[in-house]
């Protein structure tokens, strides 16, 4: 197949991984093209080139005032337009839409092949207009249960395709390294909790080591670094190869969303590594955690997480490992896409110029 993936274009799609949706898209066309399909990717200038990409700006990262809103929508509205003109010129079989923007679900219907969307994240403006323009004639996936519930008043059905993981990447520790210590992955932003995830491990009584890029400033000059200290030390932005190794070393991971969280892709690393998880019970992690693999606290409550720390420090790392293979194998989510792509195409067939067994 021909196939098309358009990125957001906040962040380039490479390592170190700004953040879930960048690994998403980067794992998907990486395995798309290992089985032999001609993968385009439309992202942003520093995203890595044997993808397929053409790049088509610099990243326009995160607004942090008016201005610079204003400034991120005019760039991404005008390098959405130069998207779309080449995707509908490309003469491709099926349209990945990972953009969270409006502009490609707009413009969808002067494309001949047919677009898919995934949801990633719970209904926003202005996304969720493009979504309503779609809804009647498009497929969208959500990636989890509890995402899908939050957008069932525009889309009363999207399908269900989890995010997966390499678990080979990922690999199974059954020995963390001593002493003792937790750890926190993520983008440190106030929506993902960081600093709640220090206070919890003090109040556990164990060190942290936490990782991730510092996309919010002043979150960082007032929330993270008064609390550093020499039981909190800050590993900076990881490479895969690197924060795969820390996971793996960790005793437990600390997962502190201050939102519903849409997936998780931190709790399932940490479980395919055989680290167990103590998280706030929001979004989609209840779905992913069970009783063999982490511990649920009360949402936002530092106490009760760091209950829930010294409980899940003592599950057993095979049991995290077997419920990392049976729901994250990126394997079966790239099937689960596949099939996604061939119905459409026999779908949309008498539309385009190619048919299925030409693929």
């Amino acid at each position: 197949m021909k196939i098309a993936i358009i990125a957001h274009l906040k962040f380039p799609i490479a390592q170190p991984f700004p953040g879930g949706l960048e690994m998403h898209t980067h794992f998907l066309a990486s395995a798309l093209r290992a089985r032999g399909h001609a993968v385009t990717l439309y992202a942003s200038e520093g995203s890595q080139a044997d993808l397929g990409l053409v790049p088509i700006c610099p990243p326009t990262g995160s607004a942090f005032d008016d201005a610079s809103a204003e400034r991120i929508d005019r760039l991404e509205a005008e390098a959405y337009e130069t998207i779309m003109d080449a995707v509908a010129l490309g003469d491709f079989d099926i349209v990945h839409n990972n953009s969270l923007h409006p502009l490609p679900l707009f413009r969808a219907g002067e494309v001949r092949a047919p677009m898919v969307t995934a949801l990633h994240t719970p209904p926003f403006e202005p996304f969720v207009q493009g979504v309503r323009a779609r809804a009647h004639d498009m497929t969208f996936a959500a990636v989890s249960d509890s995402l899908a519930e939050e957008w069932c008043e525009i889309i009363p059905r999207p399908l269900l395709i989890g995010n997966g993981i390499d678990l080979d990447a990922f690999a199974f520790n059954p020995a963390p390294k001593d002493p003792p210590h937790a750890i926190w992955t993520g983008r440190l932003v106030p929506e993902k909790g960081p600093h709640l995830a220090i206070d919890a491990a003090r109040a556990a009584g164990l060190p942290l080591l936490f990782a991730g890029p510092q996309a919010d400033i002043t979150y960082w000059e007032t929330m993270i670094a008064p609390r550093l200290g020499p039981d909190v030390t800050y590993l900076g932005h990881l490479s895969h190869a690197e924060l795969a190794r820390r996971v793996g070393e960790a005793h437990v991971t600390l997962c502190s969303p201050r939102w519903e969280e849409p997936f998780g892709l931190v709790v399932a690393e940490s479980l395919a590594c055989g680290t167990p998880v103590a998280a706030f019970g929001r979004g989609a992690i209840p779905d992913i955690l069970d009783a063999s693999s982490g511990v649920l606290a009360k949402a936002d409550d530092v106490a009760d997480l760091g209950r829930a720390v010294t409980q899940a420090i003592r599950l057993e790392r095979h049991a995290c490992r077997r419920r990392a293979e049976q729901l994250f194998d990126a394997t079966i989510m790239t099937d689960r896409y596949e099939a996604l792509y061939h119905q459409e195409m026999r779908v949309a067939g008498p539309v385009i110029h190619r048919v299925l067994d030409e693929a």
